[in-house]
């Protein structure tokens, strides 16, 4: 079914067109992946769509009583309730019908007391209305899908009960996430909804958006993602937009085909414009009517020609990250190492080594600590106890999500030239353009720019500091497509070692050898990339230098170690199964009250409808309860 339709949209911003003569359908239960480089017009498509702006000229066509849902990239919500009672905000309607069967129960009971027939039977009517919408709504079970969609983008049971006016950034983009999500509406318009998830919350939103029963239109860099969701591709390039009914991967292939074919074309194009410019000059230089003729007849036919646009290939674009000076075998070696705030332990037990040539990725859920441990690497913050030995010769270079080694009071250029006095105008400006600083851009102040361009502009500053031990903390967040290729490309191509910090499950697939799991209990070392520790991570992996051998008492341990988690899974399985029994249970329970409320007869008798409706409540605030521990189980 046809949900929203776009005939031939248009947006100019004063003499810049970002939109041109845009046309698509959606229809329902469509995954759209919304793709193309920053700055290519996919959010001001999505806020036009959306109603925020409107389009210069072109139509859409909304079907009636649709409803649109839009998460923004940089969400602002402020609020004094708790993070669950900020979502509770999307039911008040629900709440609202709520309280208003509580007031016809008494209003029945009083009426059944003292009043009239013809009274209570309208009283009775409205109830059972009101029952059945209120069921139908999901009225009895609002609360546990609150929880399990919190749970799911990563907030704990603490959580829910924090104010939302103390949740940092990240956190707040997530709420606004779950709440929209809550809404359920009939179009999703999702702008890089997995900027602030960690691999697990992204795993879990992945599976959601493919069981939706509504179509989304999503703006993602998230290659991994896309894959994972999409079954059609809009690519925004060139003000147009061009359609593929396909996942990512299999767009790339079409679009590399496609690339190569069109940039034939070019070339042949342009070869024949040469011949021809070339013919007129000659006619012309032969003077005579007859020669000027065909020279004008010829220029005419060259005018009409429609010009192809030069193909863009960004893979032109390079960057290398070289070492000044090549460190020594150990790069990197943490022992013991702790870190508390106040009561709350973030991190204990911490032990891995990093050695040359290495390309480890850290990953862990949100909050666990992955960039205090960072930062205390760097020396930033100090840690409790343990121990950091950097190795001989190591020159580290630091990437920070937050990008707070950038001045934003200074220009582009400043910004380069302050920290490399040495190079002269022009070197300056070649590698600006390296990084698509073109122009007049480098004259831009770094305040005025968007999260992409510092990207960019932060890895140009460690592309120059010569480090031989990079630390990355999410490089890839602001970067679309094309320029997290071209990142990539430097990574494989660099000698030196690397230490990422990422939930970009593409990107870590590329780049890594290894793979650091950061849990609450330590660090769970997994020697290959992203897929190869979705493969072993449910394995316990002990990996010890080659001239360490393991004694018995270790492996006795070891064996103890996993006799005891089976005891643990075990017992898990089995509450998990007598939980599943009791929900049945109360689930018959319920089926058979309904069955019950459904019968007319019944509404002859009001105390037995209040009776029964008392009775059907209670039984759904049990179910709720046994959902909400089926859940923590499941997701222990």
């Amino acid at each position: 079914m046809l949900v929203l339709s776009c005939s031939n949209i248009t947006k100019t911003y004063v003499i810049d067109t970002i939109l041109d003569s845009l046309s698509f359908t959606v229809e329902d239960g469509d995954k759209i992946g919304v793709i193309g480089l920053n700055g290519s017009g996919k959010t001001t498509l999505f806020n036009i769509l959306s109603g925020e702006i409107q389009q210069d000229s072109g139509d859409i066509y909304i079907q009636k009583d649709i409803k649109i849902g839009y998460l923004k990239q940089h969400t602002k919500i402020e609020s004094n309730k708790t993070v669950f009672d900020e979502c509770l905000e999307v039911f008040l309607p629900l709440i609202k019908m709520e309280e208003n069967l509580r007031t016809l129960e008494h209003e029945i009971s009083s009426e059944s007391a003292n009043g009239t027939t013809e009274r209570l039977n309208i009283l009775m009517d409205e109830y059972a209305h009101m029952s059945e919408k209120f069921l139908s709504l999901n009225g009895y079970g609002y609360k546990s899908e609150i929880k399990g969609i919190l749970k799911g983008l990563g907030f704990n049971e603490e959580d829910m009960e924090k104010g939302v006016n103390v949740l940092s950034g990240g956190q707040k983009s997530r709420l606004s996430l779950a709440k929209l999500l809550l809404e359920k509406p009939d179009i999703l318009l999702l702008d890089e909804p997995t900027n602030h998830l960690d691999i697990e919350a992204i795993d879990w939103l992945e599976k959601f958006l493919k069981d939706y029963k509504g179509a989304a239109l999503i703006i993602s860099h998230d290659r991994y993602f896309l894959d994972n969701v999409v079954n059609r591709i809009f690519h925004i390039e060139n003000l147009k937009l061009n359609i593929y009914n396909t996942n990512y991967t299999n767009f790339m292939t079409r679009r590399k085909k496609e690339l190569e074919i069109y940039k034939k074309h070019f070339e042949d194009q342009q070869k024949e414009i040469k011949r021809q410019e070339e013919i007129i000059s000659r006619f012309m230089n032969y003077g005579g009517s007859r020669y000027i003729k065909q020279a004008q007849s010829r220029q005419k036919i060259l005018d009409k020609m429609k010009i192809m646009t030069k193909p863009t290939d960004q893979k032109k674009t390079r960057i290398r990250f070289e070492p000044r000076i090549k460190s020594g075998r150990d790069v990197l070696r943490v022992e013991s190492l702790e870190k508390s705030f106040g009561e709350f332990k973030l991190l204990k037990d911490i032990n891995f080594n990093i050695y040359r040539g290495e390309k480890v990725g850290l990953i862990g859920a949100n909050g666990i600590g992955k960039t205090t441990l960072f930062k205390i690497i760097l020396g930033q913050i100090p840690k409790d106890n343990g121990n950091i030995n950097i190795g001989h010769h190591v020159v580290s270079g630091y990437f920070d999500q937050e990008m707070k080694s950038l001045n934003l009071d200074k220009t582009i250029i400043d910004e380069i030239w302050d920290e490399n006095p040495t190079f002269d105008h022009y070197q300056i400006r070649t590698i600006l353009s390296q990084f698509m600083f073109i122009g007049d851009d480098i004259f831009k102040e770094i305040s005025d720019l968007s999260g992409g361009e510092k990207g960019r502009l932060s890895l140009l500053k460690l592309m120059l500091s010569n480090a031989n031990f990079l630390l990355m903390d999410e490089p890839t967040n602001h970067l679309d497509i094309d320029s997290k290729e071209v990142l990539e490309e430097a990574i494989l191509d660099y000698d030196g070692t690397l230490f990422v910090i990422s939930h970009d499950r593409y990107f870590l697939n590329r780049v890594t050898d290894k793979i650091l799991d950061l849990t609450s209990e330590g660090i769970k070392e997994y020697l290959g990339n992203y897929n190869y520790y979705l493969e072993k991570k449910n394995e316990l992996l002990y990996v010890e230098d080659e001239d360490d051998g393991k004694t018995k008492t270790q492996i006795k341990l070891e064996k103890r170690r996993e006799k005891e988690l089976e005891k643990e899974e075990r017992a898990k399985r089995k509450k998990i199964s007598d939980v599943e029994k009791r929900i049945a249970e109360e689930e018959c329970k319920l089926e058979e009250l309904d069955n019950l409320l459904c019968d007319p007869l019944i509404y002859e008798i009001p105390e037995k409808i209040v009776e029964l409706t008392k009775k059907r409540e209670k039984i759904q605030l049990q179910l709720d309860d046994l959902y909400g521990e089926w859940i923590s189980l499941t997701e222990a």
